[in-house]
């Protein structure tokens, strides 16, 4: 058996979470302030309002309140149609993914005692990413004794980036890291 104060307890244990997407504005009800800067239909600037009389507004226009900027002092509010809004901030998203360049770098690997042959295959590698728009970055290996002479290994890099001029700019300058020596160009 069940009495009334059980019953009154848990009719009044509803949360306060708002109906909206993880990621999206609040909107109509959900809209948290008591005054709002609002927006109306036609775009122009309706100044502050209570959020009662922005809801009434909306429902004569049959369009959401939707809060556009939450962090503002007051709120700022727009009436628009929700899922329309949703689809434009969706685009937006999209297009921006769509233009943004996302630049890899690419490593070659050299040695000190590079032949010429060899070399060029790596100087055209290196041309062909840079006009990608990659970055490249040089790593020159030494074994054993090599180390001792690092100079020929910097000497070789030095050439590379003489090679590459005007296709090119420095970002990193060599610089020996354990047994290797790294160097990072970008396109210029």
């Amino acid at each position: 058996m069940v009495n009334n104060n059980q019953e009154v307890t848990i009719i009044k244990e509803e949360t306060n979470a708002s109906v909206r997407d993880s990621d999206g504005p609040r909107i109509n009800e959900n809209i948290r302030a008591k005054e709002i800067r609002l927006i109306d239909a036609d775009g122009e600037n309706r100044g502050i309002v209570s959020v009662k009389e922005a809801l009434a507004l909306a429902d004569e226009y049959g369009l959401d309140l939707i809060e556009i900027s939450p962090q503002a002092t007051p709120p700022v509010c727009k009436i628009l149609d929700y899922g329309k809004y949703k689809y434009e901030v969706q685009k937006r998203k999209n297009e921006a993914r769509k233009n943004q360049k996302v630049v890899e770098i690419k490593e070659l690997k050299l040695r000190p005692m590079i032949d010429t042959h060899d070399y060029e295959v790596k100087l055209k590698q290196a041309k062909k990413f840079l006009k990608e728009g990659n970055k490249v970055k040089f790593t020159m290996r030494y074994k054993g004794r090599e180390l001792s002479a690092n100079n020929m290994g910097k000497a070789v890099l030095d050439r590379l980036l003489e090679d590459l001029e005007g296709l090119s700019k420095l970002d990193s300058a060599p610089k020996l890291e354990g047994k290797q020596m790294m160097m990072i160009v970008s396109p210029a």
